[in-house]
Parts: structure tokens; C-alpha cells; sequence
């Protein structure tokens, strides 16, 4: 693995983690998805529910060998509403020989997301990496008909299930070149490799969205420039592309870009549909949050954005798994990341999906948490109490810390604890009357003791 200039590991080391793959489907309209359907019965209080309801899919990079992992497959399930391979749909688990092909790990997560409804990104047909051995070795016309065939094999079998192919992944070079990635494609076969395969692609599987994905052309730059030159002369040509996939693995070196809504339009304007394709963010609380969040209200300000996918779900399988980047952590708590994703799509989950939350029209108050300030040591959190349809004189609601997280300070409340000493019970002081639909708040600092980063998760608002 090495560091690019940007300071993301190359997107191929993405390999080192287990084998991961694909499912779901989905038919096309020829310039969008049908309705994306909706893996739970409650709108707008998960990932996938609350991005369909904004003509949106949000999905997740998933592994075969994790699906019988219960809290995996649950979140999996409950959460998302698209799913990405990440390894097990690639050439060598694919094809590891030439024309003998193994779909079992890939068909494994295909039928356990169309037996839960979620749609399938396919990725990828054509990449320089994690090739098996017998590829490289091929000379021009054999390569051609080799991979020409791949595409079509591949394709075939998965014709009707896949709403949008990564057909062609990474074949661009980083720095201030702006050239195509040296690669046995690109060395034996030159630039129309990228237009064949396309077209392959589009003759396999009509239905299916072909997309072009690569990293680190977030913004605007020599990179994303070539790509956007490349795709504006398919579309001045007829040549048949989709969309285009941004990966956007963030970290403090590599953050995300200023212009970020600014290229996402850009490409759209030429055409085809944008998707954030394979989005993880290093960092923690309320730094990594404000960071997911502004990445989703970028999507959503570009009409043809029509999903994103993190990749991974819990931080512990994540291929950067020591940079936390993921939206749950190790134990699958949601963490600030996810709240700031769910309100950014127009959900509502209450501080972690707890009764009360502001998405509970006959609650008679609700209580919401979100994450104020943040530092090495501790936090600030902050609650905020919101009336029901009638005035309320007095709220109270339950705080549970994680241990050994330990509240230090609390103000405009007034609390107590239980024998544990893990759960906070906070009332009203000097602002429990509230009209109906009004809002006060009350804080509390938040010491973590060497502790995780698992925010507190808030009991149901109870008011007379």
C-alpha cells in the first residue's frame, strides 16, 4: 500500500481487506432508477428510507464472508437500500482462469438483496488491479477478445439485476499530468480501451447505467479534468456512458474539497449522472460529522446525484479501519457521523432512533442529540426539547452514557442518576414551559475517560 499525492492509500488497497461483494435489484428507466425500494417500513428514520424519499439510494459496500455475522446482516438490512461488492464481483474472483468463471460469493449477496428489495452497483468490470496472473500475460488481440468477453460473461449474468456498472475503474494517473494510467489495457490496447468496453457494456446489458469511477477527482484538478475531457468527447460522440463515480475517501490530508458540489455539477452538466461511490471519512465526532454531512448536502444540491455508498459498514472492517471512517463503530453504534448523514437526507432518528425523537408527530415532546464541540478528551453534547402539538410546563428525558464515559457539567437541566451511574436523567429547570412546537435546550459536558466516541443515546421525551 502506498500513499497518494493527495494522502488516500490508492483505492487498489482496498484488496488487503476480505473478500466482498454485491447484490440487489433494480430496473432502469433509460436515464434513471425506478423507485429504489425501501428497506424498512418506517420512512425517513434510516439511511436508505430517508435517501429514497429525496429520489436517492444509500448504500454500502458488503462482504459475503460477513453476512452471517447477525448485527452485520441487520444493519445491513435495516439501514441500506443499495449494496456494492467490494472484491467479489473483481476479475480475479470472477474469472481466475480464462473462461472458467465462479459466481458463488458474488450470487450470495445478489440473492440477499433482492430477497430484502435493495438495488446492486455492480464494480468492476475493467481495472489494471487485482487481475489474475493470465491476463497480464496476454498479447494485443488475445486482451482484446479477453476482456471484451469478460465484460459480456459477466454482464450476462447479472443482466436485470445491476442498476449502475463501474465498467471501467481507475485508469487515470494521479499528479498534474492528467495522462491514463499505465496498465496491460492501456499499454496493449491504448486509449479506445475505455471506449470498447463501453460499448461492450451497452450491448450486454442495455438497461444497465455504465458508469466510469476513479479517486481523487472529487475536485476540480488535472485529474478530474482529464476524466471530464474523456467524458465529454463519449457524449459528443454517442459513446455510451451513464455516469461517473466519485469514490471520496477523505482524511486530514486529503479532505473534502472545497469544490466539491461545484464537480459533482459539472460532470452532471454534461450529461450523465454523478455518484459518490465508495465514501469513508477519517476523523471523529463532531469534526468527521460536519464532513459527512456536508458531502450528502452536496448530492442532494445536484439533481442528477442519485446516490451514495460508504464503504463499509462497521469501522472494524473498513480497508482504513485504524482512521475510524466509517458511520458505525466496531460494535455497530451509530456514531455522530450517521446522525449528521440522516439529518443532512431529512431524516429524523431522535439521538440514536430512541422514542421521542423529532420524527414522532404524537409524542408530546421530542428530545434530539447532536454532538456541540469535540476535543481529545471529552465533548460538549447538547439536547434539544421540542413541544409537541400542545404546550407543555415540564420535560424530562433519560441520557445513558457508555462507560467509563462520565458527565462532568450540566446546564439548563437539572439532573439525576440511577445506582449505575450510566444513566442521567435530565427535567426542566427554568424552561419547561414550552407552546406548542417550541424548542429549548439543555447541555452537558462529557469527560470519555479513555472511553469510546459512542455518543449518548437518548431515552423517550415524557412532559406535562
Amino acid at each position: 500500500m502506498r500513499m497518494i499525492k493527495l494522502g488516500i492509500r490508492e483505492a487498489g488497497a482496498k484488496a488487503a481487506r476480505g473478500p466482498l461483494a454485491v447484490a440487489a435489484t433494480a430496473l432502469l428507466t433509460a436515464t434513471a432508477l425506478v423507485a429504489l425500494p425501501q428497506s424498512t417500513a418506517h420512512a425517513a428514520d434510516t439511511l436508505g428510507a430517508a435517501a429514497a424519499e429525496k429520489g436517492r439510494y444509500f448504500g454500502a459496500a458488503v462482504a459475503a464472508n460477513h453476512l452471517g455475522e447477525a448485527q452485520y446482516a441487520a444493519t445491513l438490512n435495516t439501514e441500506f437500500n443499495s449494496v456494492t461488492p467490494e472484491n467479489e464481483m473483481k476479475w480475479d474472483a470472477l474469472e481466475p482462469s480464462r473462461g472458467s468463471f465462479s459466481f458463488g460469493n458474488a450470487d450470495r449477496i445478489v440473492n440477499h438483496a433482492r430477497g430484502r428489495g435493495m438495488a446492486v452497483r455492480g464494480h468492476t468490470l475493467v481495472w489494471h488491479s487485482q487481475l489474475p496472473g493470465w491476463v497480464s500475460g496476454l498479447g494485443t488481440s488475445d486482451l482484446r477478445s479477453a476482456m471484451n468477453n469478460h465484460i459480456t460473461q459477466v454482464m450476462t449474468h447479472y443482466r436485470g439485476q445491476i442498476h449502475s456498472w463501474d465498467v471501467v475503474n481507475e485508469a487515470f494517473q494521479d499528479g498534474s499530468s492528467g495522462a491514463r494510467r499505465s496498465s496491460p489495457f492501456q499499454d496493449r490496447l491504448g486509449n479506445g480501451f475505455i471506449e470498447e468496453a463501453f460499448r461492450t457494456a451497452r450491448a450486454t446489458d442495455p438497461n444497465a447505467k455504465l458508469c466510469y469511477n476513479d479517486y481523487n477527482t472529487d475536485g476540480v484538478n488535472a485529474k478530474s479534468n482529464a476524466v471530464y475531457t474523456m467524458v465529454r468527447d463519449f457524449k459528443s460522440r454517442g459513446v455510451p456512458i451513464d455516469c461517473v463515480g466519485f469514490q471520496s475517501h477523505f482524511n486530514s490530508a486529503s479532505p473534502v474539497p472545497s469544490d466539491y458540489r461545484a464537480n459533482l455539477q459539472r460532470f452532471a452538466d454534461l450529461g450523465v449522472d454523478v455518484q459518490i461511490t465508495e465514501l469513508d471519512i477519517e476523523g471523529s465526532g463532531t469534526t468527521q460529522a460536519t464532513n459527512y454531512g456536508n458531502v450528502v448536502t452536496a448530492c442532494l444540491a445536484v439533481s442528477r446525484c442519485t446516490g451514495i455508498t460508504v464503504w463499509g459498514i462497521p469501522d472494524k472492517y473498513s480497508w482504513r479501519s485504524s482512521g475510524t471512517p466509517l458511520l458505525f463503530d466496531d460494535n455497530y453504534t451509530k456514531k455522530p457521523a450517521y446522525h449528521a448523514v440522516l439529518s443532512a437526507l431529512g431524516g429524523s432518528d431522535g439521538g440514536g432512533g430512541d422514542p421521542g425523537g423529532p420524527g414522532d408527530p404524537d409524542a408530546a415532546c421530542t428530545a434530539a442529540y447532536t454532538t456541540a464541540e469535540d476535543w481529545g478528551g471529552g465533548y460538549n453534547g447538547k439536547v434539544t426539547i421540542t413541544a409537541g402539538r400542545s404546550p407543555i410546563s415540564a420535560w424530562a428525558v433519560n441520557v445513558t452514557m457508555t462507560p467509563p464515559q462520565k458527565v462532568s457539567t450540566v446546564w439548563n437541566g437539572s439532573p439525576t442518576w440511577d445506582g449505575s451511574g450510566n444513566v442521567m436523567t435530565v427535567r426542566s429547570s427554568w424552561n419547561g414551559t414550552l407552546a406548542a412546537g417550541a424548542s429549548t435546550t439543555f447541555g452537558f459536558t462529557v469527560t470519555r475517560n479513555g472511553g469510546s466516541t459512542t455518543p449518548p443515546q437518548l431515552g423517550p421525551c415524557t412532559a406535562s
